[in-house]
C-alpha cells in the first residue's frame, strides 16, 4: 500500500506541483498577481499538494509512500550536479507546462528540499511497527485510568 501512494504522491507533485510552478512563473512574467483566479487555482492546486504529501507524512501507512519519492528527487537532484544535461533529459513531458515546472523546481532546489523532508518519516521507529501487534505483555500497555492520556509511543 506504501508503494501505491508512493506513485500517487510522485505524480501529484509532479503533474499538480508542476503546472502550478509553471503556471505561477507564467503569471509573475505576465505581471499578473497571484490573487487572480487563474493565480488562486494554480495557488490551489500546489496547496492541495502539499496537503497530500502531509497527510501521508503524519498518517498511519508504510513510510515508504513518502520516502520512495523523496529519496528519487534527492537523487535526481545529485544527478543534476554531476550531469546537467542528462538529468535534464530524463524529465518526462519536458515541452508540457508539467515538465516545465518540475524543470524549474529541480533547478531551484525546491526538490531536494522536499526529498530530504519526505525522507524524515523513516527514521520514526514507530512508523515500521505493526498495527495489529499484540501489547498485553508489554511494560507500558494502557492499565484503563481514567483521565490518563494515551500513550502514543511515536518517538520508542
Amino acid at each position: 500500500m506504501g508503494v501505491a501512494f508512493g506513485v500517487a504522491l510522485a505524480a501529484a507533485i509532479y503533474f499538480g506541483g508542476g503546472w502550478s510552478v509553471a503556471h505561477m512563473t507564467g503569471l509573475a512574467a505576465q505581471s499578473i498577481s497571484l490573487t487572480s483566479i487563474s493565480g488562486l487555482s494554480a495557488l490551489g492546486v500546489l496547496v492541495l499538494v502539499g496537503l497530500f504529501l502531509g497527510i501521508l507524512m503524519v498518517a498511519p501507512v508504510s513510510p515508504l509512500s513518502t520516502a520512495l519519492p523523496g529519496a528519487v528527487m534527492l537523487a535526481w537532484t545529485g544527478l543534476l550536479g554531476l550531469n546537467v544535461q542528462f538529468a535534464l533529459r530524463l524529465i518526462p513531458l519536458r515541452g508540457e507546462g508539467y515538465g516545465e515546472g518540475f524543470h524549474t523546481m529541480l533547478v531551484s532546489g525546491v526538490l531536494v528540499l522536499l526529498g530530504t523532508l519526505m525522507l524524515c518519516p523513516v527514521f520514526v521507529p514507530s512508523r515500521w511497527r505493526h498495527e495489529g501487534r499484540d501489547d498485553a505483555g508489554s511494560a507500558d500497555a494502557e492499565d484503563g485510568t481514567p483521565g490518563r492520556p494515551t500513550e502514543t509511543r511515536l518517538l520508542s
